[in-house]
């Protein structure tokens, strides 16, 4: 099967004749197979509208929702700032699944603390594991904050984490003085998003609600920049780029761009970067401070205008030219300062790179699935493309976030034959995909099922996958990406036309009876 010459994956490793034995007989003898006739009746009945009418009445199930649950997101939240420990109170498996997904998108180790929550915490509470886990983690790593979330064991059983601190303070577990921020966030409501926001609430509102004394609003001539539940490592530094191009003076209030991209020079940096203590402090006295994904920041909009006395910027994502656009100008109108010939002229190219492109976007069928943010700048930018969005799926997508996704369809007639679908999963997007066809889906890793199933049922049917948004597993250095701004743009343009090229190759490639395009020009 293997020898030490020549070791093989698994695939190709399984394709080898023993193991197709091995798997055959595995399947007759222990799996009860129906049979390949009754799974291949199934599978067609699986693609049809009448399942598909039937899969759309599920009420108590959901099927691989493009989420995940608060604390992921919140760990997310506490990387981003200087020598900060993320600390979760919960079981040990919760913690190694955030650790996990961060592993395979970032291609980075993460060090999250868990106090490892077992069935005596379940049933007597988790606040000995507390004591006992702020202790250990205050004395061996150094961090000069640590940053606490909850998973639903802690959460179902009702633990306080505002308490447990401050009984592991004056017990002596933890110095008095030692910044604990927190967040609840249980796992069985909102999302990562919602995770996200709670934490960086939550680390706000422990460094500057008693401390608002003296601090004024614009005193410091800064802006402050909320990126919200960002895994796009270029976003933050195409943000620092434009700000500076502008010359503005700024704060990003939740910065893990470099502890998620370390260079590998034989030095391990447990810290690296990230917003610091007295810059978190300073934050209520710039002129105002922008929320990058202002649908899903709606707690830290809400401290941000009710205790800093800030009037927060209304805009959306800056995606696209218009998104872009309209931060940058918003950013102009607060500061005061020009926006420069660089970032006009960085527009300019995008205009003409969309130009360039546009005779193979333009009418292009395109599903779309993600976060509520990542997916209305999205789909602004494809309707700025004449790509014609049709199934919009954001299963953490609420009823106010459709209807600002209507507002936006309705704004253009590439909109016209668009749906959103919010709650919605994979499983009800698989099913659309079979009944009403789109040319390409843009999403996550978990679309490569539905690539694959649809493929499947017949290479016309099949819906290939182009990879944007989180998590990226089964691709290397996306990560490393840039969505935003112009420059973000002229990224997503590049991915999405050279997929439809791709995918022309891929149905030309037959000497004699396909190709007969020009395919050296294009």
């Amino acid at each position: 099967m293997q020898d030490v010459e020549r070791i093989k994956p698994c695939y190709p490793l399984f394709c080898n004749d023993d193991y197709k034995v091995t798997l055959k007989h595995k399947r007759e003898q222990f799996e009860e197979n129906p049979g390949a006739d009754k799974v291949a009746e199934t599978f067609a009945w699986t693609t049809s509208l009448e399942y598909q009418e039937l899969n759309f009445k599920r009420e108590a199930l959901t099927i691989n929702p493009a989420k995940a649950c608060q604390p992921l997101g919140a760990a997310l939240c506490g990387l981003g700032f200087h020598k900060s420990l993320v600390y979760i109170h919960g079981s040990q498996g919760c913690v190694a699944y955030f650790r996990t997904y961060f592993n395979r998108h970032f291609k980075e180790p993460i060090a999250f603390i868990a106090d490892s929550m077992t069935e005596d915490a379940a049933v007597f509470g988790g606040q000995k594991n507390v004591h006992e886990g702020l202790a250990n983690a205050s004395r061996l790593y150094g961090a000069e904050m640590i940053t606490m979330s909850t998973t639903c064991i802690a959460e179902v059983i009702g633990d306080d984490l505002n308490a447990f601190i401050n009984n592991a303070k004056s017990e002596g577990n933890l110095d008095k003085d030692f910044p604990v921020p927190y967040a609840h966030t249980p796992s069985f409501v909102g999302s990562h998003v919602t995770g996200w926001d709670n934490m960086e609430e939550g680390i706000l509102r422990y460094f500057t609600l008693n401390e608002m004394e003296g601090k004024k609003p614009g005193s410091n001539g800064k802006i402050n920049i909320v990126p919200g539940f960002e895994t796009y490592l270029g976003n933050y530094r195409v943000i620092k780029r434009m700000l500076k191009e502008m010359e503005v003076d700024y704060t990003v209030l939740c910065d893990p761009e470099e502890i998620l991209d370390t260079p590998a020079d034989g030095e391990f940096r447990m810290y690296a970067g990230g917003t610091t203590i007295p810059e978190i402090k300073d934050a209520p006295n710039a002129i105002t401070t922008f929320l990058l994904q202002p649908q899903t920041l709606e707690k830290t909009r809400k401290f941000v205008e009710g205790t800093w006395n800030q009037e927060v910027p209304k805009i959306t994502i800056p995606m696209g030219v218009s998104g872009t656009d309209e931060f940058l100008m918003a950013v102009s109108q607060v500061t005061g300062k020009p926006i420069p010939d660089s970032l006009a002229t960085e527009r300019g190219r995008l205009v003409d790179m969309m130009t360039d492109s546009h005779a193979w976007l333009h009418g292009k069928k395109m599903a779309i699935y993600g976060d509520p943010d990542f997916v209305y700048g999205m789909v602004a930018f494809m309707l700025e493309l004449g790509i014609e969005p049709t199934h919009i799926v954001c299963n953490n997508g609420s009823k106010r976030w459709a209807k600002t996704m209507d507002k936006l369809l309705a704004s253009s007639p590439y909109g016209a034959q668009a749906k959103t679908y919010p709650g919605c999963d994979l499983w009800h997007l698989r099913s659309l995909c079979f009944t009403d066809k789109p040319d390409f889906l843009i999403g996550n890793s978990y679309g490569k099922f539905i690539q694959r199933d649809t493929l499947h049922k017949g290479k016309e049917f099949e819906v290939p996958l182009i990879r944007i948004g989180f998590p990226i597993f089964d691709r290397h250095h996306l990560h490393r990406m840039t969505t935003l701004g112009y420059e973000g743009a002229m990224t997503i343009l590049t991915t999405l036309v050279n997929a439809v090229l791709e995918r022309l190759d891929d149905e030309t490639r037959q000497m004699g009876v396909t190709d007969y395009n020009h395919d050296l020009v294009r």
